[in-house]
């Protein structure tokens, strides 16, 4: 389910608001005839302002100044019930009354169209995240595959956080996952670039070696390009790439200095699959053609891979969050559900915020008798 079906049913579980505005309405009642009755030394008449003030909280500027209008004829009825409307403290209330009204239903004016245009940029950043970040598909030839992405920054959908995966010719599934230094616009390009210059270079180069290779041209001509000299020094992107043959029980692995993979099996074994990294995209120091890590990758096994947002997020006692430990409860979940757990458990213990970006790809290799 996308962020736009998930506002639409949030829209449609809301209550529509006419069952609301019965609060104020008897609220209005309640002190017009309170008011009416008491002895003329008592003046409820100015609490009438809390009606028009509570509905702004749940309710659109028209029906605000409904409320509004029924509070400065309840004053009136009022005035009329205590000495007449030419009174003094009447001339003082009920244009008090109608003034607060109006300046109630201004800010909802303003909260609307500030609410219209937070609406817009949402659906902006929803195209932007389906045009860059991809959804994985559930399948990618005998894996099982699931993802999920949750962005630090309020009403952001993505970050600098980036992953990708793709078939290719050769009976091999390739992934990448990466983390680009820095926040903002800036990443969100470059996570673009890169996750695009994947896609293309993952069909054209026969070995993992030369992919990192290509990736690393694409993002040095893209800091050439782009940034200043002393900004692009301080650029880089980790990076993970993954290569799963359909038939050897393998994984090819080659880090450039993103965090290693964790590896789940049956029976709550958990293990880093420990490799051997390279410089981080970027900085421009070479030594990212080396031959690949191979680990085993057997029926049954998941491997986990994430960004630094997950394994840097604390509580609010500063404690990071324990991936692998937690991990290994649900290590006979199936990718979907795993990531559901690992999602609610990783906001439980971050109290709900991220400090950074956080993304994680479950693969799993279903075991040969699985459905």
């Amino acid at each position: 389910m996308n962020v736009r079906q998930c506002v639409g049913r949030l829209r449609r579980q809301r209550p529509t608001g006419w069952g609301m505005l019965l609060f104020p309405i008897l609220l209005i009642v309640a002190i017009t005839v309170v008011d009416v009755l008491a002895p003329d030394d008592i003046h409820l008449g100015p609490a009438l302002a809390i009606a028009p003030a509570i509905t702004l909280s749940f309710a659109g500027p028209w029906r605000t100044a409904l409320v509004g209008a029924l509070a400065v004829v309840s004053q009136v009825i009022i005035a009329a019930a205590h000495g007449g409307i030419a009174t003094t403290n009447h001339l003082v209330q009920i244009p008090t009354i109608a003034m607060l009204s109006i300046l109630v239903v201004f800010f909802s004016v303003v909260r609307e169209r500030r609410n219209r245009q937070l609406a817009q940029v949402r659906s902006v950043a929803e195209t932007a995240q389906e045009v860059v970040l991809w959804p994985l598909p559930t399948r990618l030839g005998p894996l099982r595959v699931a993802s999920m992405y949750l962005a630090a920054e309020d009403e952001a959908l993505m970050g600098g956080d980036l992953y990708a995966a793709t078939r290719t010719e050769h009976g091999c599934t390739r992934v990448i996952i990466g983390d680009v230094r820095g926040k903002g616009m800036h990443a969100i390009g470059e996570a673009a670039l890169l996750l695009g210059a994947f896609r293309e270079a993952a069909h054209q180069h026969a070995t993992l070696a030369r992919l990192a290779g290509a990736l690393e041209c694409s993002v040095q001509r893209y800091l050439a390009d782009f940034r200043s000299r002393d900004d692009a020094e301080e650029r880089f992107t980790t990076v993970l790439l993954l290569e799963i043959p359909d038939d050897e029980p393998i994984i090819r692995i080659t880090s450039c200095g993103h965090p290693p993979p964790l590896l789940l099996s049956p029976g709550k074994s958990v293990g880093h699959l420990d490799v051997n990294p390279a410089p981080p995209l970027g900085i421009g120091l070479g030594g990212i053609g080396g031959p690949p890590d191979v680990r085993a990758f057997e029926a049954g096994d998941t491997v986990l891979l994430y960004t630094d947002g997950v394994i840097e997020a604390r509580d609010h006692d500063g404690v990071f969050y324990p991936f692998a430990e937690r991990a290994a409860q649900w290590t006979n979940r199936s990718p979907e559900a795993l990531l559901r757990q690992l999602r609610r458990d990783l906001l439980h213990h971050a109290g709900g915020r991220l400090g950074d970006d956080a993304a994680v790809v479950a693969i799993c290799r279903p075991p040969s008798d699985a459905p």
